[in-house]
């Protein structure tokens, strides 16, 4: 068994620390919320994130990073896509180069717009493996079979990984496509927001189906821009991440995108949703990226108009729809 730390315990981290502590492993979380360290040592539980949780004994929480990272043998980037940077720096100089960084997170760097493999490369030496899919924290911690990837420029430490969390309710596959993996899961959030706002607008199954499929398009078009592979974006962490975000009221993104297709503005939406929306960074982050790259993302920019000009949900959509003409398939 082996020891793993996780830096954040937010909905995600704690539902695999509980996964990996079930597995008999030796697992610390550490946070900087004192509330959600003594909720999990005393409680068992993480009222804050998740309720109804029963996490394991071998599951200890701290508020001191050095405590957490003692002995580790793995540990797990389980922040917000915007402060991995941070992240990686409170590693630095208190683990070895040799101890794998395992990042759940899912997005690109906003003013860099470097994926979080290569913000964690610019702070740290060690190997990096990314942990994507389908895989809403909710269902996670309480063992509904689920399906992700592990993906990295090392795959023996992917690998690794690959059997550091298989369970015969949370499979794991490996792809070495690591910007295929990394891209898909970030894209697929500003589709789920757009996917959430016209569910917003009262618009129905027709609409999202479409609203999905040529998300897909653009997931493809930016991704094979920056090097990724095709096949990945039609695998789990593409086609597999956008169907569970777009389509499930655990998503936090679709939740934020029902509330401003309802009327309300992101900050509203961020406030009621009470996490972090990752879809709207990335929104911001991806705009810029295909206007650099000339890369025709249709659904970003309308999404980009709402959130960031301050443009009528319906407004777009009607532009969308009013586009010219032209094959599906170019």
């Amino acid at each position: 068994m082996s020891k793993v730390a996780f830096l954040g315990g937010g909905s995600f981290g704690t539902s695999l620390a509980i996964l990996l502590g079930n597995k008999g492993n030796d697992v610390s979380i550490y946070d900087r919320d004192i509330l959600v360290v003594n909720d999990i040592n005393k409680n068992r539980k993480n009222d804050r994130y998740i309720k109804g949780l029963q996490i394991p004994k071998n599951v200890t929480a701290y508020n001191d990073v050095d405590e957490a990272l003692e002995d580790v043998e793995y540990v797990v980037l389980a922040l917000p896509s915007q402060i991995i940077r941070i992240g990686a720096e409170i590693l630095r100089g208190k683990i070895s180069s040799d101890i794998p960084v395992i990042c759940i997170a899912k997005g690109i760097e906003e003013g860099t717009n470097k994926t979080l493999v290569e913000v964690i490369n610019d702070v740290i030496d060690n190997p990096v493996v990314v942990l994507s899919g389908p895989s809403h924290a909710e269902e996670v911690a309480f063992n509904i079979p689920t399906t992700v990837v592990t993906s990295s420029k090392n795959m023996k430490i992917a690998e690794e990984v690959q059997d550091l969390f298989m369970t015969k309710e949370f499979r794991v596959y490996t792809n070495s496509d690591l910007v295929g993996v990394e891209v898909g899961g970030a894209v697929k959030n500003i589709i789920a927001l757009a996917a959430g706002v016209c569910d917003g607008l009262g618009y129905g199954d027709n609409t999202k189906a479409a609203l999905m499929t040529r998300g897909m398009a653009e997931i493809v078009r930016i991704g094979t821009k920056l090097g990724g592979n095709i096949e990945t974006f039609l695998g789990l962490t593409g086609m597999g991440d956008l169907i569970v975000t777009c389509t499930s009221m655990h998503s936090r993104n679709r939740k934020a995108g029902i509330l401003i297709g309802k009327g309300m503005s992101k900050d509203e939406a961020i406030k009621e949703v009470g996490m972090v929306v990752e879809g709207i960074t990335a929104c911001h982050a991806f705009y810029k990226l295909k206007e650099e790259l000339d890369v025709e993302m249709p659904i970003t920019d309308g999404l980009y108009r709402v959130l960031f000009e301050d443009r009528k949900a319906k407004d777009v959509v009607d532009e969308l729809l009013k586009r010219d003409k032209k094959s599906e398939v170019y």
